[in-house]
């Protein structure tokens, strides 16, 4: 079974902007804590909690406890998403007679916690899965727990607690954004070390300084520590953890606050505060502005996949491309499922099959067995039935599915039943198989049309530009609605792969604040543009949206 890559993230992007609507319609709440954990609620919700939304008092479901019960709405609008209530609820958060109150109240169905008082979650959860070990029940209680809140000693209590009973049907999951209710942890109470500054770059920098873990391996627990919102991380500590016997597991989750928001991210300003509503329908566009980068490993040395591989991991790239050419489809060939296979346990980072090959509803099974998170094949090989049969295939065993377009293919007619379940779209901006070609300047047009046309028919997927990608076009890319973007000679034929996609990251990140800017411009003017700027209050970022903003012409 896949890791649900991209139903995750799909997921994840709906409860997010589920957050935005109820917390504004509320004027209060607590979008940063909400955002911080919204991946590890993705993963829970999406890959590993069992749960029935129709029965939710089933006796042989998992059970969810959020300590830091404040975050709700992040509780909540993934109950919404997925299907305990109508997501429309989430405009009634904290109002008189809601079951949607401030903090996770027992009147909402599904809830398993009145999260409020901070610190006593991890104490109510050892009860419940003591409960669930005496009565024998296969129960497994996950905990979602704050940094801020394991300042009350009650929680090292529970913790020692945990360790001497041998509580192993206990997954928690901590929170660790470095920011509570007043300003930075490190600052109030350090659980790493102390921050002499307000920049918490240092702590991501710096991993001699992570003492988190340490603290729990003292008190007896198996701890695992994962970037918190990368998803392939977060679900394979929750799938070890569920193997280990006779320990607790707690993963130790390195977050941001306010992640996917730019004035939101790292601000102890949005532990808790609302949005204004003026600024709700820019903060959408951020949200479904996130990107990813791909690097293709074919652009390296074939002869040494292996080294290719681990390049992409220290470069922390989002997944990794891997075309497969059958010399039939295209003159070249590469490498099939069993090389896939081979390297499939060098990493977790999800894999991402292109399938240049004739007749792939033959083979597509073997390339989902090999390890791949997602697998996209070609229009130009398949019809309606071929692409039905791989599209079901692909669904079941939750990966993702794409379907890819050469330069000069449209989308065939019969796609289009298809289009509102598809994952991703690879636009091809060189011709297939031939190497040392640099991008079609025709594809931005084609990439703008398709945009428009995809989102008309409810697609919501990831339109990925594929071939000759750079640092010199991919903002432009961006503009024209490309959400991820394959790299090969750009990327891997660099010597350091962690700075070119930092440099890339970095190119598309201006275009997206661009956009931004317009939008706001297009809602409220330059009054609106100017408001926009001044949220961003940490770090270098004011001053560049300031400099883009002169440049279009709104100063």
């Amino acid at each position: 079974m896949g890791l649900n890559y991209y139903q995750i993230k799909k997921n994840v992007l709906k409860a997010r902007k589920l957050v935005i609507k109820g917390t504004t319609a509320a004027g209060s709440g607590h979008p940063g804590g909400s955002f911080s954990m919204a991946e590890i609620m993705g993963c829970l919700f999406y890959k590993h909690l069992k749960y029935d939304t129709k029965n939710p008092e089933w006796e042989d479901r998992d059970k969810l406890i959020l300590s830091k019960g404040h975050a709700s709405p992040g509780l909540f609008s993934n109950m919404a998403v997925s299907g305990y209530f109508e997501e429309s609820k989430m405009e009634t958060l904290r109002q008189f007679g809601t079951i949607l109150q401030g903090h996770p109240d027992l009147k909402c169905p599904g809830v398993e916690f009145c999260g409020g008082s901070l610190g006593i979650g991890l104490s109510y959860s050892i009860g419940n899965a003591l409960a669930a070990k005496l009565d024998e029940k296969d129960t497994r209680i996950f905990t979602v727990m704050g940094d801020g809140e394991t300042d009350e000693g009650q929680v090292w209590e529970a913790a020692m607690t945990a360790a001497k009973y041998k509580i192993d049907n206990l997954t928690v999951i901590l929170d660790r954004n470095f920011i509570q209710q007043d300003s930075y942890t490190e600052k109030i109470m350090p659980l790493d070390e102390h921050l002499e500054s307000d920049d918490l770059s240092e702590m991501w920098k710096d991993a001699s300084r992570w003492k988190t873990g340490d603290k729990w391996r003292s008190f007896g627990w198996n701890v695992i520590e994962v970037d918190g919102h990368r998803i392939e991380q977060i679900s394979n500590a929750i799938t070890r953890a569920k193997s280990v016997k006779g320990l607790p597991t707690i993963i130790i989750a390195r977050t941001i606050k306010g992640k996917a928001v730019e004035h939101m991210e790292d601000n102890p300003q949005w532990h808790g505060k609302a949005a204004k509503p003026e600024f709700v329908p820019i903060i959408e566009e951020e949200l479904e502005s996130q990107f990813m980068i791909s690097p293709s490993i074919i652009a390296g040395d074939m002869t040494h996949l292996e080294n290719e591989v681990k390049r992409c991991v220290d470069g922390r790239a989002d997944y990794i491309h891997l075309d497969v050419m059958d010399g039939q489809f295209v003159p070249n060939t590469t490498f099939d499922n069993e090389k896939i296979k081979e390297l499939r346990p060098l990493t977790v980072i999800p894999f991402d099959t292109h399938l240049m090959i004739n007749e792939p509803v033959r083979y597509v099974k073997d390339y989902i067995d090999a390890g791949s998170d997602i697998i996209t094949v070609h229009t130009e090989v398949c019809d309606e039935s071929s692409f039905g049969e791989i599209h079901d295939l692909l669904k079941s065993s939750q990966v993702g599915i794409g379907l890819a377009i050469n330069p000069d293919t449209e989308l065939p007619t019969w796609s289009e039943k298809f289009i509102p379940s598809l994952d991703q779209l690879i636009v091809m901006s060189v011709i297939p198989g031939k190497s040392g070609q640099t991008f079609i300047e025709s594809s931005h047009e084609k990439i703008r049309k398709l945009t428009q046309t995809l989102k008309d028919k409810k697609f919501e997927g990831y339109i990925e530009a594929d071939g000759g990608v750079t640092l010199d076009n991919v903002g432009a890319c961006f503009t024209d609605g490309a959400r991820a973007f394959v790299g090969g000679n750009a990327i891997i034929g660099q010597n350091d792969v962690r700075v070119v996609i930092r440099e890339f990251r970095n190119r598309i990140l201006r275009s997206r604040r661009k956009l931004l800017i317009k939008k706001a411009n297009e809602l409220g003017g330059t009054d609106l543009v100017n408001k926009w700027i001044d949220l961003h209050v940490v770090g270098k970022k004011k001053d560049e949206l300031l400099q883009i903003s002169q440049e279009l012409g709104y100063q």
